[in-house]
């Protein structure tokens, strides 16, 4: 194998997994460790930096990063780095002096961003204080998007959304609320520079069987009825309800039920408890307030006693692979099952819906009416037009909008300065060695088997009596700082340097994890099989390092190592050093700083 250049940006940035894995490459160890010394409005504006909605992601994201985090492969539980993110948002101190100010001058752009939900509030909020007048038109009144729209209150407080809405708006952006956009040509014949469409997927899927029509009046469209929630259009439901679906949507159609009046609130799913989409704590939270899930049942029919809705008749259905692999979903033959209900809400999925894009405008759709649009550059195949959020792939979640928005934006600057928008500008890093001594360091490497701590909830019956009372709690700040510590700060990396080894094993024989081997070279599948523990990860690197004497090569097998230090503490000769490795991605504002 050939020597690892530690130089590539890319290298170590992969063995911070956490950040690796979040969509927006938050900086996830660098804020926790300031978490844990109380330096907690720096945490919350490096992860403002990044994931621009700390306080909304703290409570809402779908977590990427979990379980990618080091810690969950040498405990069953990974550090709970969302609600740590939380941690910062609810003790920072007033950082709008921190936020960028609105730009004393314009630069001549007009950009139009089309809904305003997460994407087009990040694209703003980094093209605002570069000059770029921005325009965000939404259909609904208030900002916030989906954010507002499909998240109940009792999940994500409307001070919190409203607060992190603000200070974005607060940049110099113009919100125009119920406004709905009805043609791109009309749109694109706007003097406006560049146009972003970020307005979400905002249909739900319907479920045509028999039935649908008639009980029509007690049969709901999943994120319609959780808009209508959250504006306070419906404020009651029925004692019995089915929520039909497996996803996050269903979960907080059958959380928002059990507070507006259901006392007998199903989930059904289609599929098995372990594939539903929806994450694990939603569907431990959803049971936690006495919600059953019951799984492999397929809808059938809509009962009703003329028009008024009775129930829902399902198919008892098994899981079945074929030859290749493939799962397909089979009768058991078991008699059809009828649930008794008053009302059903429809969770099966959403799609995107865009009847206001005239086909002849210049953007190419596919055959299942997705734009076609550039994974990098977010760009469509009108030179004006980005896409963004669930409105570029399909429904996912915030932080993904967040990424889509942070390069959209990178798009849209260099379009309006007329350079190529498929150059991406590299990422700033920054390598600094934590030596205080020659074994001592300037972080907290003491390796401890904590167990993850809870989060504390609100009491069960006080949570149901109000729709609008946040359930979780959020760690107190003795809870966060144990939380904290339990981070393995794997951005602090061990460099070797081969010229200083003696090759006395002292690094080998120290090792928890016996992740380090000094052997002969030889070609990577052979040669993860010969060292100390065999590195069984192939898609997680091998560390090479050469220079010695003896001929033969250091491996290190990156991804068990815990960045303890004991290698380098127990090294006579200083070849191994802890270095803090920062890597931070150029936004569009820092990258035509680096241009002039």
């Amino acid at each position: 194998m050939k020597l690892t250049d530690i130089s590539v940006p890319d290298y170590f940035h992969k063995v911070v997994d956490c950040q690796w894995a979040c969509p927006a490459h938050t900086p996830v160890p660098e804020y926790i460790r300031l978490i844990a010394a109380g330096r907690y409005s720096d945490a919350y504006m490096i992860n403002w930096e990044s994931n621009v909605f700390p306080g909304i992601l703290g409570r809402t994201c779908d977590r990427p990063c979990e379980p990618a985090c080091r810690r969950g492969r040498v405990e069953k539980e990974p550090v709970a780095i969302c609600r740590l993110k939380r941690v910062a948002a609810d003790f920072k101190d007033d950082i709008r002096a921190r936020l960028p100010k609105p730009a004393e001058k314009k630069n001549g752009k007009r950009i139009a961003l089309v809904g305003c939900g997460p994407a087009s509030l990040t694209v703003a909020r980094d093209l605002a204080p570069m000059g770029y007048e921005c325009v965000i038109f939404d259909q609904d009144a208030l900002a916030g998007g989906m954010m507002r729209t499909q998240i109940p209150k009792f999940r994500l407080p409307e001070s919190v959304l409203e607060e992190e809405c603000r200070y974005i708006l607060d940049l110099g952006i113009a919100f125009v609320g119920e406004r709905r956009i009805d043609s791109m040509k009309a749109l694109l014949a706007e003097d406006f520079d560049a146009i972003f469409v970020g307005c979400g997927a905002p249909r739900g899927r319907n479920l045509d069987i028999p039935g649908r029509k008639e009980a029509a009046k007690n049969i709901h469209i999943g994120i319609d009825w959780l808009a209508s929630v959250s504006f306070g259009h419906v404020n009651a439901i029925g004692k019995r309800v089915v929520v039909l679906g497996g996803g996050n949507t269903a979960m907080d159609c059958c959380r928002s039920s059990r507070r507006l009046g259901g006392e007998d609130v199903k989930v059904v799913v289609r599929s098995g408890f372990e594939e539903m989409k929806a994450s694990p704590w939603e569907k431990e939270d959803a049971m936690h307030e006495d919600i059953p899930i019951f799984n492999y049942l397929v809808p059938k029919e809509f009962t009703h006693d003329n028009g008024r809705l009775t129930g829902v008749v399902f198919a008892k259905v098994k899981a079945v692979r074929d030859a290749d692999g493939r799962r397909d979903l089979k009768p058991t033959g078991e008699p059809d099952q009828h649930f008794p209900c008053d009302d059903v809400l429809i969770a099966v999925g959403q799609e995107n819906a865009f009847p206001w894009i005239e086909r002849d405008c210049g953007i190419a759709f596919d055959n299942r009416g997705m734009p076609t649009v550039d994974p990098r550059t977010m760009a469509s195949t009108h030179p004006k037009v980005f896409f963004g959020g669930d409105a570029a792939f399909g429904p996912k979640n915030i932080i993904w909008a967040v990424a889509h928005g942070h390069e959209a934006a990178i798009s849209i600057d260099r379009l309006c300065r007329g350079e190529d928008v498929t150059v991406r500008p590299p990422p700033q890093v920054a390598v600094t060695s934590q030596k205080m001594g020659l074994h001592e360091w300037s972080y907290d490497n003491e390796i401890a088997l904590d167990r993850r701590y809870r989060v504390p909830h609100r009491e069960k019956v006080a949570a149901l009596r109000d729709l609008r009372a946040e359930v979780e709690l959020g760690y107190d700040l003795e809870l966060a700082l144990k939380e904290a510590e339990r981070c393995l700060n794997c951005d602090v990396q061990t460099v070797f340097t081969g010229r200083l080894c003696i090759e006395c094993d002292a690094c080998v024989d120290i090792c928890p994890m016996d992740c380090i081997t000094f052997t002969g070279n030889g070609e990577e599948a052979e040669l993860r099989t010969r060292l100390t523990a065999p590195a069984k990860n192939p898609s997680q690197d091998l560390y090479i390092g050469n220079s010695l004497k003896t001929g033969r090569i250091m491996v290190k097998d990156e991804d068990v190592c815990l960045h303890c230090g004991l290698c380098a503490e127990r090294c006579p000769t200083g070849a191994w050093d802890m270095q803090k490795y920062l890597i931070d991605m150029t936004r569009a504002e820092e990258a035509c700083r680096l241009r002039a």
